[in-house]
This record gives structure tokens, C-alpha cells and sequence, in this order.
């Protein structure tokens, strides 16, 4: 049995999202959201960095962070993953509330049911790499390893 999330307004789940307002600090600055964070890691070592982190929403986060107008990091390809987890670990660390609701998931599957993403989601037809879910899987391994609960 698989957990599916999407938004961050969807109760219990919604907490898993990229967009849920759980802020964190990592790498010395206050991060709004993961998307905020994950977003801005595309532009390390810019001006491009600290704008995104300071926008107010994610989705302008994102959408910031998706213009290709902007210098993209030529290692980018390799390093999102590593990015991504690092940002949702330090979230999921950071906030006892949601880390109980992700510990409480067990052993099952976790899809981001994105429609319009096939890496980070399961995409409209699921064949997608979900790979959101699986750093979400990857992290809750980890949460319990280190005794967090």
C-alpha cells in the first residue's frame, strides 16, 4: 500500500510537499521552505541564491528557479538528488510534528502524485521516477536510525 501526496494543504500528507510551509536553517540562512532551498541551490555562489531564498512563496520560488535565463550550475544534473535530500532531511529534523507523521508511515511507499513530473514524481500515468518519494523513504530510514522519535 503506497502513501500518494501532492499538496501541501492535503491533510496528513500534505507536510511531505516541497511547498509545506516548515522552514529550516541550513548552510547559516533561514530557508522559508525545501523549495525555496532546493531551488536556490541552482544558482550556489550567486545573487541568483539569496533572491530566490527571500521570495515569499515557493511557487515563486520554483518559478524562479526553473528560468533558464538564470546561470545554472553546471553540476546540477549530478548534485539535485543530494540537494533534495539534504533540504528534506534538515526539514523533517527540524520539525518534531512533521517528523512523528512521516515516522508514522512505517515501512509503506511514499508518491508524489505529480502529474506534470516524471522525476520527482510519479507523472499523470505512473511511470514516473518518484524520486521525491523515495528521498522521503531514504529519510525516514535515517530519522529512525538516528532515534528521533
Amino acid at each position: 500500500m503506497a502513501i500518494y501526496f501532492y499538496s501541501s494543504r492535503e491533510k496528513p500528507y500534505g507536510c511531505f510537499s516541497n511547498f509545506s510551509v516548515h522552514g529550516f536553517t541550513l548552510d547559516g540562512f533561514w530557508w522559508p521552505t525545501s523549495e525555496h532551498y532546493f531551488q536556490a541551490q541552482k544558482f550556489v555562489g550567486t545573487p541568483h541564491t539569496d533572491q530566490i531564498r527571500q521570495v515569499k512563496l515557493p511557487k515563486d520560488a520554483a518559478r524562479l528557479g526553473r528560468q533558464r535565463t538564470r546561470p545554472l550550475r553546471s553540476d546540477w544534473e549530478q548534485a539535485k538528488d543530494d540537494v533534495m535530500r539534504k533540504a528534506v532531511l534538515c526539514k523533517f529534523e527540524t520539525h518534531a510534528d512533521i517528523r512523528e507523521i512521516l515516522l508514522s508511515t512505517g515501512n509503506q511507499a511514499l508518491v508524489e502524485n505529480a502529474p506534470e513530473d516524471y522525476y520527482w514524481g510519479c507523472g499523470q500515468d505512473g511511470s514516473g521516477k518518484n524520486r521525491l518519494g523515495e528521498i522521503l523513504v531514504e529519510v525516514r530510514e535515517a530519522l529512525r536510525s538516528s532515534n528521533h522519535s
